[in-house]
C-alpha cells in the first residue's frame, strides 16, 4: 500500500532532487554495454548515489529548520526539552522584546547558525538536531515504522537502521573524496551496478519519509 508524502514544499523538493538521482540511474542502464567512447556508465550511478545522499541531508536540514520555526511561533506548543533550553544571547533577547524580530526569527536564526553547516551524515548528530523538535527516539521511532510498513517482515533496531544509513553515507564519502577506488589501487574502482544504487536511493527515500511520519505523530 503506498504511503502519501507529506504535502510540505521541503518534501516536494527532496522529491525532485531524489528524481534526479534515479534519471542519472535510468541514463546509465539504457547506456550499458553500448560502451559509449570514454564514458564509464557507471560513474551515472556513482553520480545518483551521491546525489541522493546530498537530497537527504539538504532535505534534514531544511526539515529541521521548519520545525523549529513552527514550535517558536506557536505560543501553544508544548516545546521539546531541548529547544525550552535553547541559548540566545540577551542582546537578541532584547531585539525582540524592542520587537525589532520575533521569537520565532531569533531563535531559527541561532539554530541554523549551529546547524546549517553542519552535515546530517551522522546518524547520531541527526539524532541529536531532532531533539530540537522532539523528544522521541528518533531512530528507534523510525525502525518501528519502517517494520510496520513492511508489515514485520523486517525486523529493523535503532542500531541496525543507523549502520545502513552509515554504510550509504560511507560508500558516497568513497565516491565523492577518493574517486571510489579500491584501497591501494590508482585506477581500480569498486563495482557498482544500478541494482545497488536503486536499492540505497530506496533506502534513503523511506528513511526520509519514516523520520517525517514519527515527527508528524
Amino acid at each position: 500500500m503506498p504511503i502519501a508524502p507529506p504535502q510540505t514544499r521541503q518534501f516536494r523538493s527532496f522529491e525532485t532532487n531524489i528524481e534526479y538521482a534515479r534519471k542519472l540511474i535510468r541514463a546509465g542502464e539504457s547506456l550499458q554495454g553500448l560502451e559509449p567512447g570514454a564514458l564509464d556508465v557507471t560513474d551515472l550511478y556513482r553520480a545518483a548515489w551521491v546525489q541522493a545522499v546530498s537530497a537527504t541531508d539538504h532535505w534534514l536540514h531544511e526539515e529541521l529548520f521548519r520545525r523549529v520555526e513552527e514550535l517558536a511561533a506557536d505560543p501553544t506548543a508544548e516545546l521539546p526539552a531541548q529547544l525550552q533550553r535553547f541559548e540566545l544571547p540577551l542582546s537578541v533577547i532584547e531585539s525582540v522584546r524592542r520587537e525589532e524580530r520575533t521569537m520565532a526569527e531569533a531563535v531559527l536564526h541561532h539554530v541554523k547558525a549551529k546547524w546549517a553547516f553542519a552535515s546530517m551524515h551522522n546518524p547520531r548528530k541527526i539524532a541529536e538536531a531532532y531533539r530540537l523538535v522532539s523528544d522521541i527516539d528518533l531512530w528507534q521511532s523510525v525502525a518501528v515504522r519502517l517494520n510496520e510498513w513492511n508489515q514485520h517482515r523486517t525486523n529493523f533496531s535503532s542500531q541496525t537502521v543507523r549502520r545502513r544509513f552509515t554504510v550509504v553515507i560511507e560508500r558516497r564519502n568513497k565516491i565523492a573524496h577518493y574517486a571510489d577506488l579500491e584501497d591501494g589501487h590508482f585506477k581500480q574502482r569498486r563495482p557498482l551496478t544500478a541494482a545497488d544504487v536503486n536499492d540505497a536511493v530506496d533506502w534513503l527515500e523511506r528513511v526520509v519519509l519514516a523520520v517525517a511520519k514519527v515527527l508528524d505523530d
